[in-house]
């Protein structure tokens, strides 16, 4: 583990048995792994996702939100969420980087906001305790993401983003970045996390980041 709290696992000496096993697992074994742990979560998760909803539909608005994310090779895929901002966020987002100069600098460096004034209340909760992501289990069975992969990105975001290994995997609903450098890193440092987990890809790597990420969901360190 580095200074920064990152996940580290140093690459092991390839050998023609640990580079089958690689593959094999690349090919087969982490598709497997994700509809074990999608399709039940997805079983046991639908009454809190529907509770979730009530509150939300009482908010006013739909209480599910669908975006375009860049997933595998550059695919342009619908991503499904919890609604947690208010339903014109992009005309608030506007109004309010264009009055804050302090605000409109975090949201180009790392297309985020520490105060955000489309958050809603109950999206304040949802997102706190990564209740809004839920959905996304379903984009795990579907095949356009994975449990642990890369943070997924907006195709608007694809020219701040250098490198190329986010395209050469699944985008996923926990991952290096998610666990280790959430809101506290800019977004185009987002590419070491995805080529460090490129080149350490094992079944290994991907338990210790789905502890992780229990661990980080335990805390509410979701934003």
């Amino acid at each position: 583990m580095s200074k920064q709290g990152e996940i580290f696992v140093s690459s092991p000496k390839v050998t023609p048995s640990r580079e089958a096993i690689w593959l094999g697992y690349r090919s087969y074994g982490k598709r497997i792994l994700d509809l074990m742990i999608a399709i039940p979560a997805l079983i046991v998760s639908a009454p809190i996702i529907l509770i979730a909803a009530l509150f939300i539909m009482l908010d006013g608005g739909n209480p599910f939100f669908r975006q375009q994310r860049v997933g595998f090779g550059g695919k342009i895929f619908n991503m499904y969420k919890l609604r947690s901002m208010i339903s014109d966020a992009e005309t608030v987002l506007d109004s309010y980087l264009e009055a804050n100069p302090a605000a409109r600098e975090e949201w180009e460096t790392k297309q985020k906001l520490t105060d955000d004034p489309r958050i809603t209340l109950v999206g304040r909760i949802i997102r706190k305790t990564s209740i809004d992501e839920l959905p996304q289990f379903w984009n795990v069975v579907t095949g356009d993401m994975s449990v642990v992969g890369p943070r997924p990105m907006m195709p608007s975001q694809q020219s701040l983003y250098p490198g190329t290994a986010y395209y050469k995997l699944r985008p996923g609903i926990t991952g290096p970045w998610q666990v280790s450098g959430r809101s506290s890193s800019s977004f185009a440092a987002r590419s070491k996390f995805d080529y460090r987990y490129l080149t350490n890809f094992s079944l290994y790597y991907d338990l210790m980041l789905l502890f992780r990420t229990f661990s980080a969901v335990a805390r509410g360190t979701g934003t």
